[in-house]
């Protein structure tokens, strides 16, 4: 039995599917980006007049996903600190997985209770931004 999680205080999915879907004690997030929840923007992204992309700033957007993480967690009954898996999938990796690793280290500075990580260098995501978290929790029964 599994049950889908809708965070309103998350910025919606890009797609069909819930935030996050529970089995048992185990939730499991969708994948998730630095949208913002009220705008609907995407955190950090710098546009010309004519809408283009020029440029990003990767320690905004890496804590803009964190927020809608724990934003997720939390409408699911979980907390930060049940996080026990992330994935992270950077289009830049050269460029931005220094930065990407200073920010994660402010928000598990004890490496013995932060969650287990594997990053993934890509070459783009479904929206134009530079990171994305896929994410499991544990949560108490």
């Amino acid at each position: 039995m599994s049950d889908a999680i809708h965070a309103s205080s998350a910025p919606r999915p890009v797609g069909s599917y819930p935030h996050a879907r529970r089995v048992g004690n185990l939730l499991f997030l969708s994948g998730i980006g630095p949208r913002d929840h009220d705008t609907n923007a995407i955190v950090g992204n710098i546009h010309d007049a004519d809408g283009r992309l020029l440029s990003y700033n990767i320690d905004a957007q890496a804590r803009a996903v964190f927020a809608n993480v724990r934003a997720v967690l939390e409408a699911s009954g979980a907390r930060w600190q049940d996080l026990v898996d992330v994935t992270v999938y950077l289009t830049d990796m050269d460029a931005d997985f220094a930065r990407y690793n200073a920010v994660w280290a402010e928000y598990f500075p004890d490496i013995d209770h932060a969650p287990c990580r594997t990053t993934v260098g890509i070459s783009a995501l479904p929206t134009p931004i530079a990171i994305e978290l896929k994410c499991v929790a544990v949560v108490k029964e």
